[in-house]
């Protein structure tokens, strides 16, 4: 009877680590648009030093844990705008805070393209991490292309279309898994062919399934781009994606897409295991919080440090104290590229109420372009002056000028053509009649031979986004003159006094 049990407890053990021998497990952390390293909403939430935190503790738990960018990283944020030894930083503190992390993987957004030719290069050159670009291509002025190159120690290195990881078990046995990229064709720019990432996700499929165990995608889409791509690989159980902003986990088939909430307000941590032999693979992924219960790590937080000194130090010569928090968000104000770009975005009507509040309201209407909210994200909670300038890095004045009404139409009608484009005209007082198809300010028609005074960022009457909107033009009755003093003189103190008045 005791052999018999020693017998069956024997073959208990062999089974289960024969089960365990055929097990790899290996965990991913995923972030995605990602363009501030210090926490956001008054230090509550974000923050790269508490991601890092995350990251080594999750390295403890798995020494197979890999960290990932699902693109739009470089641009945009307020500490590029400002100059540092002489030149934009223009991401640079981004590639100095990512290089710190030991990223494992990342991949192109569209937003890493409002860098010029030769500031992007720059950042290739200044990362230690891998890229991967399976469509975006480098274009040159003779209409020739080729892979980007990272160029380092008199080496060009290209970004290649496709990467492979090796994972082993305690047990030695290995898997590969392979990765394909997509990047959004949203941001058109002279050095850049985007090509057909459909196209260029199926070859770079086909060249990774036969040589690995599993294939995933890290992409920088839209929702509706990755459910197409996951349809079109239904082998793929996961692709990690970014551009939406807004968290979710959306299943397609046996598969599922997951998008985390910009800045590392959240990230995504999956872990996975692989079955060698049964050819198995189980994901369960959770969305995590980052907020300060996490800690930080001290090295990260050095650096975020040091660059908030700069950011601080920049933003004091115009306000005092860029850390007070002045308004409190319940909802979220929408000043992603995409609406703030297409539609009347409750962002860009506090804006534009805030612009004809530097004036004691005593203007008829108030309009911004878009293209001049560059925070492409959602602010929510406690909302700082620092924020504030995170909206309207470049800043300007307000400025109160009387026009014609019929210049005032045609300044209108073609904000309003311009949808999807910077030029799309942010509004407070002036509403579009779908019916009648004329435009209403205070409620009733415009009128020709009518003159409005009107709030409008000086950036605007510069004739570069809208070219008949110059001082020049004969419909363009006066432009009043801010005094230094005038709460008008930067359009981001007009925001945060108009805020502290609610």
């Amino acid at each position: 009877m005791k052999k018999a049990l020693y017998i069956l407890i024997s073959l208990s053990l062999l089974v289960s680590c024969s089960k365990e021998n055929n097990v790899v497990e290996f965990t991913f952390l995923q972030l995605n648009d990602v363009y501030e390293i210090a926490p956001l909403e008054g230090g509550k939430v974000g923050g790269m030093a508490r991601v890092e935190k995350l990251h080594q503790n999750l390295l403890k738990e798995n020494p197979n844990t890999f960290m990932f960018m699902a693109g739009d990283f470089l641009n945009p944020s307020l500490l590029g705008t400002i100059k540092y030894k002489g030149e934009r930083i223009k991401g640079k503190q981004m590639i100095e805070v990512m290089n710190a992390m030991n990223f494992d993987l990342v991949a192109l957004g569209n937003h890493e393209f409002d860098l010029n030719e030769q500031e992007f290069q720059q950042r290739l050159n200044e990362s230690n991490f891998q890229w991967i670009a399976t469509n975006p291509v480098h274009k040159f002025k003779d209409g020739t292309s080729k892979p980007f190159t990272i160029f380092k120690d008199s080496i060009y290195k290209e970004l290649p279309k496709t990467v492979i990881f090796n994972i082993k078990n305690k047990e030695g046995k290995s898997i590969n898994i392979g990765f394909f990229s997509a990047t959004i064709n949203a941001n058109p720019k002279d050095y850049v062919d985007y090509g057909d990432f459909y196209e260029s996700a199926k070859y770079a499929y086909n060249t990774l399934e036969p040589k690995t165990a599993i294939v995933f995608g890290l992409t920088h889409v839209t929702i509706e781009q990755d459910k197409m791509l996951a349809n079109m690989f239904p082998k793929v159980p996961l692709i990690m994606g970014g551009h939406e902003h807004v968290h979710m986990s959306v299943p397609v088939g046996t598969s599922k897409i997951t998008k985390a909430d910009a800045n590392a307000k959240t990230v995504y941590v999956h872990r996975i295991s692989y079955n060698i032999k049964t050819k198995e693979t189980t994901i369960n992924s959770a969305l995590i919080p980052i907020t300060k219960e996490i800690g930080v790590n001290t090295k990260v937080d050095n650096i975020v440090q040091k660059w908030n000194v700069l950011l601080d130090e920049k933003i004091k010569e115009i306000l005092p104290n860029p850390n007070e928090v002045i308004y409190s968000a319940i909802n979220p104000l929408d000043g992603r590229d995409t609406p703030i770009r297409s539609k009347q975005t409750n962002l860009g009507l506090l804006i534009t109420k805030a612009m004809a509040y530097s004036f004691d309201n005593k203007v008829d209407c108030a309009l911004v372009n878009g293209g001049s909210i560059r925070i492409d994200d959602e602010l929510q909670g406690d909302i700082t002056g620092i924020d504030i300038f995170r909206v309207l890095p470049f800043g300007g004045e307000v400025l109160k000028v009387e026009l014609k009404g019929r210049l005032l139409k045609k300044v209108l009608n073609y904000g309003r053509l311009k949808a999807g484009k910077g030029t799309y005209l942010q509004r407070y007082n002036a509403t579009y009649d779908k019916i009648t198809k004329k435009w209403l300010v205070n409620n009733k028609a415009i009128i020709d031979a009518k003159i409005y005074t009107v709030a409008f960022s000086d950036y605007l009457l510069k004739g570069f986004d809208i070219p008949f909107l110059k001082p020049e033009n004969k419909d363009v009755v006066k432009i009043y003159q801010n005094e230094d003093t005038a709460i008008a003189k930067d359009i981001r103190k007009a925001i945060i006094i108009y805020l502290k008045s609610l």
